[in-house]
C-alpha cells in the first residue's frame, strides 16, 4: 500500500492523509466497531474521551451519544470534515482536531479514556515507541486505553501488522497495567467483513 521506504506516509507527509479518504477506506464502516459498542454498553467509557486516529469519528460520536466530553484527532482534514458533518446530522457535540498521534504531548490535555481502533497496529519501531510515550503524557493515573487491532490469528499477509500478545506486553511496561487482552473481531468493508482482532484494555498507573 505504501512505499517500503516509508510505511506510514500519513504520519510523515502532511499531504498524504487525505489520499486515504479519496475513496471510502475499508475501516470506515459508518458505525462503531462492535467491540467498542460493547465497551460503551458496559459503562467502560468514562470522563473525557479521546478517539485516537478517529477517521470520520464514529467512536468519538459514540462517546458523545453517552453525554461524555468527546474529542477525535486525525491527520486527515477531509475525514475530520466528514466527522463534523456526522456530528451535526446526529445532533451530537464532539470536537475534532487535526493532530498527529505521534505527537500527543503537544495536545496539552488529559483524557480519562482513550480509544484506539486500528492505529497502534500500523506502527513498529520508533513510531510505536513515540505513540506509547505520548499516551503516557495524556492519560493520568487511573485512566484507561482500549486498543483494537488486527490479531496474529488473522491469516494472510495483507493489511497491517498482526499483533501478538508479546507486542502489547513489550510496548506497555513501566507505568501500565494490562487488564485484559481478549480475542474479538474488527469489521471492515466490504460487507462489512469481520477479521480476527484483539482488544486490549490497559490502565495507566
Amino acid at each position: 500500500m505504501f512505499p517500503p521506504e516509508d510505511p506510514h506516509p500519513e504520519y510523515h507527509d502532511p499531504n498524504a492523509p487525505d489520499t486515504l479518504y479519496a475513496t471510502k477506506p475499508p475501516w470506515d464502516i459508518d458505525r462503531p466497531q462492535p467491540a467498542f459498542a460493547a465497551l460503551a454498553e458496559a459503562g467502560a467509557l468514562r470522563g473525557r474521551v479521546l478517539d485516537l486516529g478517529c477517521g470520520t469519528g464514529e467512536h468519538a460520536l459514540l462517546a458523545a451519544s453517552l453525554g461524555l466530553d468527546a474529542t477525535g484527532i486525525d491527520q486527515s482534514a477531509h475525514a475530520l470534515e466528514l466527522a463534523r458533518a456526522k456530528a451535526a446530522d446526529r445532533g451530537l457535540k464532539a470536537r475534532f482536531v487535526r493532530h498527529s498521534a505521534l505527537d500527543l504531548a503537544t495536545l496539552g490535555e488529559s483524557f480519562d479514556t482513550v480509544l484506539d481502533c486500528g492505529l497502534f497496529h500500523l506502527f513498529d519501531g520508533a513510531d510505536r515507541t513515540a505513540l506509547v510515550d505520548g499516551l503516557a503524557t495524556i492519560i493520568p493515573p487511573g485512566g484507561r486505553y482500549f486498543l483494537l487491532g488486527f490479531s496474529d490469528s488473522q491469516p494472510g499477509t495483507w493489511g497491517p501488522h498482526r499483533l501478538r500478545r508479546t507486542d502489547i506486553e513489550s510496548a506497555f511496561t513501566d507505568g501500565w497495567r494490562i487488564d485484559s487482552l481478549e480475542p474479538t473481531t474488527l469489521d471492515i468493508l466490504p460487507s462489512p467483513t469481520p477479521v480476527a482482532a484483539g482488544l486490549a484494555a490497559l490502565t495507566r498507573q
